[in-house]
């Protein structure tokens, strides 16, 4: 059974926590990824999500937002992610996911330039 809770790291450094997990699916935690380490400006940022009922299936689906914190910046960004836990032979359980991140733009004809 693959369970959210606890702390995660990806291949790139980024740490997701997850804190809080109710018995509807949804939790909350932090997100700080791995650039952080490079760059002072990014804080550890609240996350909130929802996981399919791990008692229904042994690999759920989940989902997840992070509003991120940036210190002394008036750009937000939030980032949307969309995974699947697995459990590997050796019970190892392991995230994939895929996200896009949206930026604030300052009017309709930057809108091209605002997800990624």
């Amino acid at each position: 059974q693959c369970l959210l809770s606890g702390s995660w790291r990806s291949d790139s450094g980024c740490r997701m926590v997850v804190s809080i997990l109710s018995k509807d699916g949804s939790f909350s935690g932090s997100y700080l990824p791995g650039s952080a380490a490079s760059d002072p400006q990014i804080l550890a940022s609240p996350l909130k999500g929802s996981q399919q009922d791990a008692g229904l299936v042994p690999q759920p689906t989940f989902s997840f937002t992070v509003h991120w914190q940036l210190r002394d910046s008036e750009t937000t960004r939030t980032t949307a992610f969309l995974g699947q836990c697995y459990v590997g032979t050796n019970g190892e359980e392991t995230l994939h996911t895929l996200w896009l991140m949206r930026e604030a733009a300052e009017s309709p004809d930057e809108d091209w330039k605002a997800t990624r």
